[in-house]
This record gives C-alpha cells, sequence and structure tokens, in this order.
C-alpha cells in the first residue's frame, strides 16, 4: 500500500507541476500586463505542434527542436502578441473587455490555425522532453519559481515590473518603459505556456482542441493565488495534483461510484469552480467597464437580404441541405449570446453548456430516460427541455450580481467546463443515445421550414428585449450599471432574467441542433465552441441579430465547404482586431464610406430651385430652417439659448408632487475603507423646498457621505432615515423608488439609447411613473425638438449634464442628489442650471449638492456644510460659512 501512494504521489507531482507552470506564467503575463491570458492553453498546445514536427516529422535532434520551440518560437510569439495585438489596444484606449475578447481571439485563432495546419485529428507521438519521473519536472518548476520570484524582488526589473502593476501611467511617467516591461512578461508568459504543452504532449493526446482546454482548466491555481503569489500558485497545484491522484485509489459501488470517478479524474475543473465561483473577486482589475456607442442602424433592406438567402436551401438537396439544417440551430444558439452579451452586457462563456443540456435533455425526453417524467413526443420533449434548462441559467446568473467582467469570465467559463466535463463526458449520461426529428418533419427539407419557424420565434423573443421598457433597462444596465441602479433600475433581477433568457435560447438551439444532426454529440458542445460562438458574436456586433446570423452562417458554411478550423482562424482574426471596431465590421464599413464620402454637397440646379420653391412655398422654408439652426446650435453648444431658459425654468416647471417630501437624515454616520476613517460620526439633515450643499478639501469625506446616501455604500454604523423609514441597508434602485434620485459626478448617461429614451428609463422606473413625465422633463430641459431623437453617444458634455439631470426628475423625486452638477458647464449652462434647481426646491424637492464651485454653492444654498477629516466642521447659511470653506478649499 505504501508503494502504491508513493508511485501515485509522484504521478500527482507530475501533473501539478505541469499546472504550477501554467499557474506561473498566467501569473507573471497578468502582473506585468493585466491580462489574463485566455490564449495561454493554445500557445502551449502550438509549441506541442511545432516540436513534435521538427522532431518526428523533420527528424530533427531533440534538443534543436526544443531549442527553437522554447527559446526562439515561444517567446518570439508573446512578443508579437504584446506588440501587434495588446499594446495598440491600450494605445487607442479601449476598454479592458476588448482586451479580454482579443485574448479569447487569440486562442480561437490559434486553435483555428492548428487544425488548418496539422489537422484536427489527434496524435499520440509527441516526443519527451524531460523523463517520465516527476522530479525533473518538479525541479524545473521550482527553478523556475524561485528565479521568478527573486527577479519580481530584489531585481531593478522586478522593481518596475512592481511599479507599473500598482499604476501603469504614473511608472511611465517616472521614466520606466512599460511597454518593455510588459514585452518581457508576455515573452516569458509564453515561454512558459511552450514548456507547459510539450511537457504535457508525451502524456495526452495531441489535438487542437483537446490541449488548449485541459491547461486553460488549470487557471485555477493562478486564480487561488489572487493572481499574484507564485508560492501559493506552486503548492495549490502541486496538491490538486497528488490530491486527484490520490483519489483514483478509492473504487466506492453503487450510485456513487461514477460521480466520484469523474470528481477524481477532473479535480482541476473542481477547483476552478471552486476559484471562480467562491472565492472573492480577483481584485481591482476583474471589473471591465464597457465602452458603448450609440446603436449602429440595420443596413436598409438586410433583412431582405437574409429572408431570401435562409429561403434559398430550400431548392438544395443532398449533403447540401443536411449542411444548411445546422445554419437556423446555431443561430438560435447565438441569438442567446446576443441577449446575454449585447443586450445585457454580461461576459457569458458558458452557453455551449446549456446549449448541450438542451439537446441532451430532448434526447432523455424523447427517449423516455429522464427521471420522473414520461416519454414525449420529439417537438413537446424540445419544448420541455427549454423549460427544464431555462432556470439553470441561475449558474452563472447568480454570480453576475456580485462579479463582472474578468471575475464573470471565468465565473460562466468555469460553469461551461464542469457540465462538459461532468455531465457530457459520463457515460451514464448520454450512452446509447439517439435523437430523432418530429413527426411529420423527418425531411432534412420539411426540418429545415420547421427550424425556420422556431427561429423567427426566437426572433421575435430577442426583440422582445430589445424594446420596450425591459429592453431599455436592458440598454441602461449594459452601458452604465450604477447609473441603471440610480435610475432604479433592479439591476440583479435583470441580470437574472438575461441569463434565463439566454439559457432558453440556448437550449432551444441546442436541441433544434442535436435534431438536425439525428444525434447528441457531445463534442458539438465542449467548452471551446463556447468561446469560438462568444468571439463571433461579439466580433460581428454582439447586440445585432443580424450578426447572430451571419456568424452562423460562417461557422458551419466555412467548416462545411473547407478544411476544419477555417471558421475559427476567421472569427480569430476578427477578434484580434476588435479594437479597431468594436462595433463590429458593419460599423467600419460605414465609417470607412462617411471618410471617403464627398464632402461638398449636392446643389439643385436653378431649374431645380424654381420647381422646389413651387412645390413648397417659400415662407415656410425660412422658419423651418431657423428652428432646425437653432435646434442644431443648441445641440452643438450643450445648452439652451438665454431666451429659452426662462421661458423653460417658468414654463416647464415639474406639477406639484403631492404629498410633501420627507426630510433624509443621517445619524452618527461612519464610514471606514480598512484603517482609514472617511466619516466620523456625521449628522445631516436634507430638508424639503430647501438646497443643503457640502464642501469641503479633497479626503474630506464629501463622496463617502454621498454614496451612503445614495445607496452605493453601506456605512460602517449609523443609520440612514427617510422621515421615519431606516434606509440604511437599502440597494440604490430601492431608494430611487421611494423617491430619492441622482447624479454622478463622472457623467452616468445610456450611451447607445437616445436622449428621450434615457429619459424614459428615468420615468418608467422611479418614484412615481407618469407618462407625461418624459415630455414635461424634455420641456423643463430644454431637450425636446430635434435634439431629443439624437443618441446620447454623440453629445457634448453640457448637454449630456441635461440629459442625466433629466432623467432623474423624469422619475417624480422628493430628494435630488447631485454630485459637482456644475462640472464641465460654462456660465452660461451654470446658470440656467442654478434656475432650474431653485424652480425645483420651490417646488418642495430636497436638494443636496456636492459641489467645489463655491460661487455656485454661495448662489443656490440655503444651508451649507463645511466637511473635513470625516467630520462636518461647520454649518449655516451660505455668508456666514464660506469664508471658513475658502480657507479650507485646497
Amino acid at each position: 500500500m505504501s508503494s502504491l501512494t508513493y508511485d501515485l504521489t509522484l504521478a500527482g507531482l507530475s501533473v501539478g507541476s505541469a499546472a504550477a507552470l501554467t499557474g506561473i506564467g498566467l501569473i507573471v503575463t497578468y502582473r506585468a500586463t493585466g491580462v489574463l491570458n485566455f490564449a495561454h492553453g493554445a500557445i502551449a498546445m502550438v509549441c506541442a505542434f511545432v516540436l513534435r514536427q521538427c522532431v518526428v516529422e523533420w527528424d530533427w535532434p531533440l534538443w534543436a527542436g526544443a531549442t527553437l520551440t522554447l527559446l526562439v518560437l515561444a517567446p518570439s510569439l508573446g512578443v508579437v502578441l504584446e506588440r501587434f495585438v495588446f499594446r495598440p489596444l491600450s494605445v487607442l484606449g479601449s476598454d479592458p473587455a476588448q482586451t479580454l475578447v482579443a485574448s479569447i481571439g487569440v486562442f480561437v485563432l490559434l486553435v483555428g490555425g492548428a487544425a488548418l495546419v496539422w489537422g484536427q485529428g489527434a496524435r499520440d507521438d509527441a516526443p519527451e522532453l524531460v523523463s517520465a519521473d516527476p522530479w525533473g519536472q518538479l525541479a524545473v518548476v521550482l527553478v523556475l519559481a524561485g528565479g521568478v520570484g527573486a527577479v519580481i524582488r530584489w531585481t531593478r526589473f522586478g522593481r518596475e515590473l512592481r511599479a507599473v502593476v500598482d499604476d501603469r501611467q504614473l511608472a511611465v511617467l517616472g521614466g520606466i518603459d512599460a511597454d518593455r516591461v510588459a514585452a518581457a512578461g508576455w515573452a516569458f508568459g509564453s515561454f512558459t505556456a511552450g514548456l507547459t504543452g510539450v511537457l504535457l504532449a508525451p502524456f495526452v493526446r495531441l489535438d487542437p482542441y483537446g490541449l488548449p482546454l485541459l491547461v486553460m482548466e488549470v487557471v485555477a491555481v493562478a486564480v487561488a493565488a489572487r493572481m499574484r503569489s507564485l508560492p501559493v500558485a506552486v503548492v495549490v497545484a502541486l496538491g490538486i495534483g497528488v490530491a486527484q491522484s490520490q483519489l483514483t485509489r478509492l473504487h466506492p459501488s453503487g450510485w456513487g461510484e461514477p460521480l466520484l470517478q469523474a470528481v477524481g479524474a477532473n479535480l482541476f475543473v473542481v477547483a476552478l469552480l471552486v476559484a471562480a465561483l467562491v472565492l472573492p473577486r480577483i481584485g481591482t482589475r476583474d471589473a471591465l467597464p464597457r465602452t458603448a456607442t450609440a446603436r449602429v442602424a440595420t443596413p436598409p433592406g438586410a433583412w431582405i437580404v437574409a429572408v431570401v438567402l435562409f429561403l434559398l436551401p430550400l431548392g438544395f438537396a443532398g449533403s447540401d441541405l443536411h449542411t444548411s439544417v445546422q445554419v437556423p440551430a446555431l443561430g438560435v444558439v447565438l441569438l442567446s449570446l446576443v441577449v446575454v452579451t449585447g443586450r445585457g452586457g454580461q461576459i457569458s462563456l458558458g452557453q455551449a453548456a446549456y446549449a448541450g443540456l438542451g439537446a441532451l435533455f430532448t434526447a432523455l425526453l424523447a427517449a423516455g430516460r429522464f427521471p420522473g417524467l414520461p416519454r414525449l413526443p420529439e417537438l413537446a420533449a424540445l419544448a420541455v427541455a427549454v423549460v427544464l434548462v431555462a432556470p439553470l441559467g441561475l449558474l452563472t446568473g447568480w454570480p453576475a450580481i456580485s462579479r463582472r467582467g474578468l471575475a464573470l469570465a471565468l465565473a460562466t467559463f468555469a460553469v461551461g467546463v464542469g457540465v462538459s466535463r461532468f455531465v457530457f463526458a459520463q457515460p451514464y449520461a448520454t450512452s446509447g443515445l439517439s435523437l430523432g426529428r418530429p413527426s411529420g418533419f423527418d425531411g432534412d427539407r420539411a426540418y429545415y421550414v420547421l427550424e425556420l419557424a422556431l427561429l423567427a420565434a426566437a426572433l421575435l423573443a430577442t426583440r422582445r428585449l430589445r424594446t420596450g421598457r425591459t429592453g431599455r433597462a436592458l440598454a441602461a444596465m449594459r452601458d452604465h450599471e450604477a447609473g441603471a441602479s440610480a435610475a432604479g433600475v433592479q439591476v440583479p433581477s435583470l441580470k437574472l432574467l438575461a441569463f434565463v433568457a439566454g439559457a432558453a435560447l440556448a437550449a432551444l438551439g441546442g436541441g433544434m441542433l442535436g435534431m438536425g444532426l439525428r444525434a447528441f454529440d457531445p463534442g458539438a458542445y465542449d467548452p471551446v465552441r463556447g468561446l469560438l460562438w462568444f468571439a463571433a458574436v461579439v466580433v460581428l456586433g454582439a447586440d445585432s441579430t443580424l450578426g447572430a446570423l451571419l456568424a452562423a452562417a460562417l461557422l458551419v458554411g466555412l467548416d462545411a465547404g473547407a478544411r476544419g478550423g477555417m471558421a475559427a482562424a476567421l472569427i480569430g482574426v476578427l477578434a484580434v482586431l476588435v479594437g479597431r471596431f468594436p462595433g463590429g465590421p458593419y460599423e467600419a464599413l460605414r465609417t470607412a464610406a462617411g471618410r471617403l464620402r464627398l464632402r461638398r454637397r449636392a446643389a439643385l440646379t436653378p431649374l431645380g430651385d424654381r420647381v422646389r420653391g413651387r412645390l413648397r412655398p417659400v415662407e415656410q422654408r425660412p422658419a423651418r430652417a431657423a428652428t432646425l439652426a437653432g435646434a442644431a446650435s443648441r445641440a452643438q453648444a450643450g445648452r439652451p439659448p438665454a431666451a429659452d431658459t426662462h421661458a423653460t425654468a417658468a414654463d416647464g416647471a415639474p406639477p406639484p408632487q403631492g404629498p410633501p417630501a420627507p426630510t433624509l437624515k443621517a445619524r452618527n454616520l461612519k464610514a471606514r475603507y480598512g484603517s482609514f476613517t472617511a466619516l466620523d460620526g456625521v449628522d445631516l439633515d436634507i430638508t424639503p423646498g430647501s438646497v443643503t450643499a457640502i464642501i469641503g478639501p479633497n479626503g474630506a469625506g464629501k463622496s463617502t457621505l454621498f454614496h451612503c446616501l445614495a445607496g452605493t455604500l453601506r456605512p460602517t454604523s449609523g443609520r440612514i432615515l427617510l422621515g421615519t423609514r431606516n434606509i440604511t441597508r437599502l440597494p440604490a434602485h430601492a431608494r430611487t423608488r421611494l423617491g430619492i434620485a441622482r447624479t454622478f459626478q463622472q457623467l452616468a448617461v445610456f450611451p447607445s439609447l437616445t436622449v428621450t429614451e434615457n429619459v424614459h428609463v428615468g420615468a418608467e422606473q422611479g418614484h412615481r411613473p407618469d407618462p407625461a413625465a418624459v415630455e414635461r422633463t424634455l420641456r423643463l430641459l430644454a431637450l425636446d425638438g430635434p435634439l431629443r431623437d439624437l443618441p446620447a453617444a454623440a453629445l457634448p458634455t453640457g448637454t449630456l449634464r441635461r440629459v442625466e439631470l433629466a432623467r432623474a426628475l423624469a422619475g417624480s423625486p422628493r430628494v435630488l442628489l447631485l454630485d459637482e452638477p456644475a462640472a464641465g458647464l460654462d456660465t452660461a449652462e451654470v446658470t440656467a442650471l442654478t434656475r432650474v434647481l431653485k424652480a425645483l426646491a420651490a417646488d418642495g424637492t430636497a436638494l443636496l449638492v456636492v459641489e467645489h464651485d463655491l460661487d455656485l454653492v454661495a448662489d443656490l444654498a440655503d444651508v451649507v456644510h463645511v466637511m473635513s477629516a470625516g467630520r462636518i466642521v461647520a454649518s449655516g447659511p451660505p455668508d456666514h460659512v464660506l469664508d471658513t470653506a475658502r480657507t479650507a478649499a485646497p
């Protein structure tokens, strides 16, 4: 027994050593660049194939092949990726979400390229670089970890690396070449990936899909180390490797045997699930903000072309039609990503799992093998499978409530890998399954007609999530989550809705795909497919249903008509270039066409001008021209003209608010950030019908107090009362529905929505929904006229300030919290804003203003509180306290 334990420990150390190498490479790359390299496994696979090509196919000596692969190819690949993929993204100022997509794009590109070059078959003759004795591999890991740790701790390069990690911009200002640091990090990370690949290849089946996924499963060790600690990553990797090896000794009988065997063979997957779903977030870099832009309009006639193209296969026959039946099914699956990612703004890398579950449940129900349910006809089985899979969307939706960006990407990827390993790969769940087609639709042509009908239903459902109140709320959450919550959108519930709807659509498409193929094929739903589908939808327009249909046609058509891997290679190229055209290829073409378009506008001939004059009376044209010119000038200037401002304040004032507004009170409010005390026993009353201002130097605690009142930060102790109701623990959206609205210091508008749609969000989600509130608020802030239909992404700062304030006012708030409302406004705009705020206070609204502009405070406020070091040090009318404030201001 002791001998068996020793042998299993050695085997576990061998596996753990390879996992530790992966962890070291991922951590070094992340610390140098802030990028979680999803392509790590693909780089490992490419290096393993290249070493095999050199040694097996070209008969090179092992040392020569290893030198070329590990010391030349792998580091060069990392430097090329940094220089031509990730550095341009940084220079162009793209958001980290695009960096994540580019990383996935590199993964997809390398996988597709390897499939094109070496084929999709598995190889079992990879050369052995290091002896199977695990001590050699363990020595390599320990030497690498110790060397990297020493470099980071005791060398100049290590100090530069730590400086870049802490603050890249400050490091650059200090004279550090951040690009050189990033290139070195990528080179080393790629070297460790290549070393991992050549060490693992002799002991696993070398194929373009399996090895990359196997390497990416062990990302758990890097996540467990919080993407920082090399010793922790090494210890966790070795511990999981040994534990996984020791579990093979257990052979329980009964129902637990297959489950334990699955866990024993996939302990790194279990660790990935735990690390992604249970452990705290990775850190500050896991938040991936989206840079939303105005939605690109669908090209004229595009839907007609799409309908014609989807009807063409009805004239096909034989293998062509058999291939075509996969396109509508995959289109439905990709529509699920449009809902989750395009509409809801959530990263989801696990949609392939829900598609596979839809196919599996349909097969089980049709075969009568689903526990507790009778055998069902195929079409009924598909419907029931969709109903059963939809709630499982909570597996990825629930983590989305507290996770965003990179942390959410890891969680959804972990769910996809877990379902693949513990469900699809287990014989007890999938053995002997066949899947037929519904009665009356057995032929390819008849089944294709059924698919078109189901695709049309899926398109209608997707459109319902685009338009109306729900569509605007989803777009608001996607564009600016905090702003949506402040507008009253129930963000947690909306995220769950997006993931549940996405799971239902994926299940429908997966079931359709299984019936089209007449079988349940686990390989059609593996996690690598999920990454490919995600990249395809994002690069072809995440918010475009036409883009999803185009992606489905490309993925099926290219792989059917060319050598396998062509579709993955093409999508990978587009994903790598995502920073150049974040809105998709059509936006890129539209932008290019706009640049090439002649700037000289067409002019009528004298005859044409006379004809137009006869058709339209001349006296109507000047008035209309003046109106449009005035609207255009106001839109460009970002403010209403002075003559309009008086009418706006007088005629557009909100109607009476009904019951008097309650007082918003803070009692003994305290807040701490670690050992730093931001608020130290603050008492504050914001009374109806008056403007309360808070001023003070930077770091005084103003923003912390504001966030506590708004519900975006929970105080350490103390109470916040609205009238007599304790709202201390209520989130921001719940406070909005009680009548507390807010604006943001950094603009919180929804760029993909028009001005009117932005205001609609506030009116629909606010305190007292009022159909007339939108028009009234647009008039109040001079946002009516042609300006109302412009997308917010195209407007100047002054106008956006008014849009944000209009959204807050449209919900009929009783308390209005304004965080530096005059930021970015000129004198005329500040004057107009002051008139509006005074009118609101006169109407009974309670206003709180946090502002640095003391002249504005003097003109606007009724009561001023001066803060310093987390306390209110002076209070009273403006003329009594502003002298003290000016002394305290920086």
